[in-house]
């Protein structure tokens, strides 16, 4: 099953180059732990508990779609991000287990962004899904559907309560629904799916 390390920010673009992308990381304070490119993606990863020098990553992961960074692409009307974070769901006092306002220590841990905005954006694992926002929150409803992860006809979460609580279902369906290269996703524990040559 396609997961992300324990503890783990990544943002994958498309639309900028992979120097550009660990520029804009490394200058916001929050170099990338790990960076490359592959089928027409860059990434970069975080650790997630890092000093965050006024710039969390999920929200560079929106502002780098945007106006803000234009300046550094060929074509800034076609960049996209899909940022994961494999921390865990916000139980913080202000916070919802399902819907997590913008905390620093737990950002949505989906969020598709263009233009400058998050387009889609969700927490997964434990029925989580179905709280979904953003102006094209039901982008990924038909394969989540499809699977029954939402929805009223759910069978696996009948039969396993325990069905993709750790959301690994879901990152799977987000990574073959975008096309995102399995480094720096792997398997559950953080072993690799295939190999990564660090850039």
């Amino acid at each position: 099953m396609t997961w992300l390390a324990p503890n783990t920010f990544v943002t994958f673009c498309k639309g900028m180059t992979l120097s550009t992308l660990t520029a804009v990381f490394t200058e916001a304070g929050r170099p990338p732990r790990t960076a490359g490119e592959l089928s027409g993606w860059t990434w970069a990863t975080q650790d997630a508990y890092t000093a965050d020098h006024g710039h969390s990553a999920w929200e560079l992961a929106r502002n780098i779609t945007g106006f803000r960074y234009a300046d550094r692409v060929s074509d800034p009307d076609h960049v996209e991000t899909v940022f994961l974070a494999s921390t865990p769901a916000c139980t913080c006092p202000h916070g919802q287990n399902y819907m997590v306002p913008h905390c620093a220590e737990h950002p949505f841990q989906f969020a598709y962004n263009r233009g400058g905005f998050e387009k889609s954006y969700f927490n997964f694992g434990a029925r989580r899904e179905s709280r979904r926002s953003g102006s094209m929150a039901d982008l990924l409803v038909r394969e989540l559907l499809d699977a029954g992860i939402v929805g009223r006809d759910t069978p696996a979460y009948d039969t396993d309560p325990h069905f993709n609580a750790d959301g690994a279902h879901t990152v799977r369906i987000i990574a073959d629904h975008f096309g995102l290269p399995s480094p720096p996703l792997g398997r559950p524990g953080g072993r690799p799916s295939a190999p990564f040559a660090e850039r």
